[in-house]
């Protein structure tokens, strides 16, 4: 029995049936890929991933976090499932089918992850994988793969496990809820209640720093985007853009910055195109992202759940030359690094009072047939007009760059040939992007909630456009005799 980590348990806190939290990828596999060898190949395997076979256990009256706890009835057959699609379908259709098979909630009373073989297009196959945020975080995804997949078409064998898995006993509801009483007694008695109060000078500034941030959100708004205009209901899209890392790093080496600085570049100046073209009154406003930073350490790689702080900068709304934006977002990442930003934000995390559990009783229902948010996202309230859309005191999506392995990876003896992210949405945020890197390659996964934003691949479009004008400026520099 393990108790979630506060970080992990809000993942569930903040789940609706409009706003999933798990964690999604689209792989694309070489050839046609039989079901059957899916299953005896996770049969192997599963012994290597021992939470695959966990599931949470809510404690009576919510007086702490929930735990994760064997499942006594656990069937790999629950968890893997085999589609097909309509004959001559196309990487756009297995996409769309892939998001539609991605909305629901996760089921709650089973290990929180999934796997779909989505079949039907000569010579390819597509997996759709799922893992509840409450479990994983990008950066423990990626290190997740590694076990799944191998690094050899051939495959490596896996010995079985020395003693065949015989689930632990399922604590009932008292032992659970005379487990948690012991547990709050315990964090009482060994919280350094002092610490919460910053003492040294360091400590000082770094809570200044974070007065700051949060201040700005409120004095400083930023755009409200059609796609913050109203509450995410569970409909889905999803569009890839491909960039070779090589021309990335080659972007980079002539006009400055790093990987990170480009890819703000050409999203945030795709999202600005996107704006302008729809007739946003976009000049002389800002847009605030929110990028996540993985602030797992060394001895920390392998473990699964959430170690992340964020920085959140701050870029114009309107259309920009992409050389002239990569330099502001160049000025801008650097400001937040040299103000220790999101030092600040994981310091603050850490002597921030503790997330009071039965406050979100009525979570619990969240995934289950008594879910009172599904009624909500069935029928969704429609976004509101540009006449009344109200201040931006939050932000407009979220960006988060996961580095992947480079180099190719195999199932089943079969190869891995692009590896696709897909972001969760909820609240107002009707529109995010991941990018994993794969193979050499950087894979922009973006993601609309389809009321707030039906055509995402105007975006899409819109980032291809502002990458090759980035890459020729950076060609036509390079070329220049020194």
């Amino acid at each position: 029995m393990q108790r979630l980590t506060p970080a992990d348990a809000s993942f569930l806190y903040v789940e609706s049936a409009g706003g999933p939290t798990h964690i999604s990828s689209v792989i694309v596999i070489d050839g046609e890929l039989a079901f059957e060898e899916v299953v005896q190949h996770f049969e192997k395997r599963i012994h290597l991933v021992p939470a695959y076979r966990r599931k949470l256990a809510n404690v009576p009256l919510s007086i702490a976090h929930p735990v994760w706890v064997d499942d006594p009835d656990f069937d790999l057959r629950n968890h893997l499932h085999e589609v097909h699609l309509k004959e001559g379908a196309d990487e756009l259709a297995a996409l769309d089918e892939a998001m539609r098979l991605n909305e629901a909630v996760l089921d709650r009373s089973k290990p929180l992850w999934q796997l779909w073989v989505i079949k039907g297009m000569p010579g390819r196959t597509y997996l759709l994988q799922a893992t509840h945020h409450a479990m994983i975080d990008g950066a423990s995804g990626v290190e997740l793969m590694t076990i799944i997949f191998d690094f050899d078409r051939k495959g490596r064998e896996v010995p079985p496990p020395e003693t065949p898995w015989k689930p632990e006993k399922v604590p009932g509801a008292a032992t659970l809820f005379n487990e948690s009483l012991k547990d709050n007694f315990n964090e009482l008695v060994k919280t350094d209640w002092a610490a919460m109060t910053p003492t040294s000078s360091d400590q000082r500034k770094q809570m200044e720093r974070v007065t700051k941030i949060m201040t700005d959100f409120f004095t400083k708004p930023v755009i409200t985007a059609p796609f913050n205009a109203g509450i995410t209901g569970p409909k889905r899209k999803l569009r890839i853009v491909p960039i070779p890392y090589a021309e990335m790093r080659a972007v980079r080496k002539t006009l400055g910055g790093t990987i990170n600085d480009v890819v703000l570049t050409i999203i945030s100046e795709a999202v600005a195109r996107y704006l302008h073209a729809k007739g946003e009154r976009t000049q002389g406003q800002h847009m605030r992202i929110m990028c996540p930073v993985n602030v797992r350490t060394e001895n920390e790689k392998g473990a699964l759940g959430n170690k992340v702080s964020g920085m959140f900068p701050v870029l114009p709304a309107w259309p920009m030359n992409p050389a002239e934006r990569l330099q502001a977002v160049c000025s801008e990442t650097m400001r937040i690094k040299e103000g220790q930003e999101a030092q600040a934000l994981a310091f603050s995390q850490e002597i921030a009072p503790p997330i009071w559990p039965i406050a979100m009783l009525p979570n619990q229902l969240v995934g289950t047939p008594f879910d009172p948010t599904r009624l909500a996202s069935l029928a969704p309230l429609p976004p509101s007009s540009p006449a009344i859309r109200p201040p931006n005191v939050g932000v407009n999506f979220v960006c988060t760059n996961v580095p992947g392995v480079q180099v190719p990876q195999y199932l089943c003896g079969h190869e891995v040939l692009r590896q696709y992210p897909v972001l969760c949405l909820l609240g107002n945020l009707g529109f995010g992007t991941a990018i994993l890197s794969y193979n050499q390659n950087l894979y922009f996964g973006l993601i609309s909630e389809t009321r707030l934003l039906p055509d995402v691949e105007r975006i899409a479009d819109a980032l291809s456009a502002a990458f090759r004008e980035l890459l020729e400026a950076a060609s036509a520099e390079a070329a220049e005799p020194a």
